[in-house]
């Protein structure tokens, strides 16, 4: 291969591949070639040279390596799904349309939207993936965060072998702890020791959020043993993992936390032992606040008086005490919330007369400080989870400023609600919604149990019923359509089945606005006896292992690896 067709000479000098290619970048006629055999031309000549070079360029390339076959995929041992939920599953996956915003939807179900709940049911029933499945899953997942922690739990071990073959599905190694490296036995401690030692920071924060769910008080050990050669930036996400089984043991570990040299670490260890009533740093911040706080009882009546803290000491701040307020806020107020929302609630019976929550509430506060104190109050119930607080915070639900006197903003009094039992918070929401409409409840709505409770399920039918009386759009009551075709019980698709009807509109209703209503709840009625079957679905027998379902032999391809 070192000459030419023809006998003509175009033999060029190796390594001068660079210099025909800038020949032919600037032109022959600017730069002739190093070699032109008599009786060619300089572009012929150039060509001949680069045919030649190219041959050998070629030639002389090397084999390369084979390349490694994908392992073996890991068994699932999981029942697989019957028959009639797979094919349900194939469905949900194939639509991709989602929801269509704030406008008209028409009367056909948001299938995507039921696969949160279809892949919820699924992992209660421990039901396992169908193989052919997957790619869809991955894909469903990878478009949507909110789907990862079920879609991955449902997908199994199969999801992390098809991860490694496909980038597009990385998403599934971050999401598992350490890439999907199984955790050790935490009974073994020497695995679990060296796990610890010497494993990467996601496998090691799974690590102590297994123990911490299983043994407290082993989590606890294994994270003090190496507390002082952390980085800052774990030693809070490990601090923070001390949330799963919080109890008053953990007391000395986040006192010491409390010294840390990151304000960051000390600012979560003083979190973590505020929501500790019996803690000594609780009880530090119920004298400091009760020096804030006082009845006054020289007036008509009796009322609180507030007291704020002329200045945050170095006690204060090991304590957890923020001392720059954020823009717009004064120092004084700024401390007295931290203070009273770091107290036990049991600490305001006693410093105000013995009186219940909901008479502490209703006492007036002087100086205008009760916006302050209740909103105080209002974060320190949903840091202890203190039911009887929530509830005087709450207040009625029929109270004309649509809340309770502590409650100042939707978001709060949902954060309220969540400390109550699901058939009070249910009853709770109904009763808001009977009084003030679906307008304000969105927020409400979403921290009550699924599927919601008769009395909630009626209120929210009751009050779209009284929306489409209104003679409005429906549209305006999309978010609320949207829950409730996720949230009610499927058994209300009966009652719902006389509102499928269009309604004689009243003069000034807005046009059309009867036939949109009509189809919004024919689509509403649709999907509750969708799910309904969806349920049913899942409930049948398990079919036979479907076709790849078995572990893949050495060298298979998976199913759509290359993306």
């Amino acid at each position: 291969m070192n000459g030419a067709p023809s006998g003509r000479d175009t033999a060029i000098p190796d390594g001068t591949w660079e210099e025909l290619v800038t020949t032919a970048l600037l032109g022959t006629d600017r730069r002739a070639p190093a070699h032109v055999p008599p009786g060619r031309t300089a572009p012929a000549a150039l060509l001949d040279a680069a045919a030649v070079a190219t041959v050998r360029r070629r030639a002389g390339l090397r084999p390369g390596r084979a390349a490694r076959r994908p392992e073996r995929a890991p068994a699932d041992p999981r029942p697989p799904l019957p028959a009639p939920a797979a094919r349900r599953l194939t469905t949900l996956l194939a639509d991709r349309s989602g929801g269509a915003g704030g406008g008209r939807r028409g009367s056909s179900p948001d299938l995507i939207e039921l696969l949160p709940q279809w892949l919820a049911a699924a992992n209660a029933h421990g039901y396992a993936a169908p193989p052919q499945a997957l790619p869809a899953l991955l894909d469903a997942a990878r478009g949507r965060t909110d789907l990862r922690p079920a879609a991955l739990a449902f997908a199994g071990p199969r999801a992390l072998w098809l991860a490694r073959l496909n980038p597009d599905w990385r998403f599934a190694l971050r999401a598992a702890p350490g890439g999907g490296a199984a955790l050790p036995d935490t009974e073994d401690a020497e695995a679990v020791r060296r796990l610890w030692q010497e494993g990467l920071f996601a496998e090691r924060a799974a690590l102590l959020g297994a123990l911490r769910a299983r043994t407290p008080e082993r989590g606890r050990e294994l994270l003090a043993s190496t507390w002082a050669t952390e980085r800052a930036e774990d030693r809070l996400m490990f601090l923070d993992s001390l949330r799963t089984g919080l109890s008053d043991a953990d007391e000395p570990f986040l006192e010491q936390a409390l010294g840390d040299r990151s304000r960051n670490v000390r600012a979560t260890a003083a979190d973590l032992l505020s929501a500790l009533p019996g803690s000594a740093l609780a009880a530090r911040m119920a004298v400091r606040a009760t020096a804030c706080v006082a009845l006054d009882r020289t007036g008509d009546g009796p009322a609180i008086v507030v007291e704020a803290p002329l200045e945050c000491d170095a006690g204060m701040e090991r304590d957890g005490v923020v001392a720059t307020p954020p823009a717009g806020r004064g120092e004084r107020s700024w401390w007295l919330g931290q203070l009273v929302e770091s107290a036990p609630l049991g600490t305001w019976p006693r410093r105000l007369g013995g009186r219940t929550p909901e008479e502490i509430v209703a006492l007036p506060v002087t100086d205008g400080w009760q916006g302050e104190l209740h909103a105080a109050w209002c974060r320190a119930a949903v840091r202890q989870r203190d039911a009887a607080w929530s509830r005087a915070l709450l207040g009625s639900p029929s109270a004309p400023e649509a809340g309770g006197p502590g409650a100042v903003s939707l978001a709060e009094r949902a954060k309220l609600l969540a400390a109550l039992g699901p058939d009070e918070r249910a009853v709770w929401v109904a009763g808001f919604i009977a009084t003030h409409g679906l307008s304000e409840a969105f927020q409400l709505l979403g921290v009550c149990a699924v599927p919601w409770a008769p009395p909630l399920g009626r209120a929210v039918v009751d009050a779209l019923d009284i929306a489409r009386d209104a003679g409005s759009y429906p549209w305006s009551f999309s978010g609320v359509m949207g829950l409730a075709e996720r949230c009610l019980d499927p058994a209300e698709a009966r009652r719902l089945e006389t509102l499928l009807a269009i309604p004689d509109e009243p003069a000034d209703a807005a046009p059309g606005a009867g036939g949109y209503w009509a189809e919004a709840f024919q689509r509403l009625v649709t999907t509750l006896r969708l799910r309904a079957e969806m349920t049913q679905e899942l409930l049948a027998p398990a079919g036979p292992r479907e076709e790849g379902a078995q572990p893949r032999e050495e060298g298979a391809q998976p199913p759509d690896a290359a993306g």
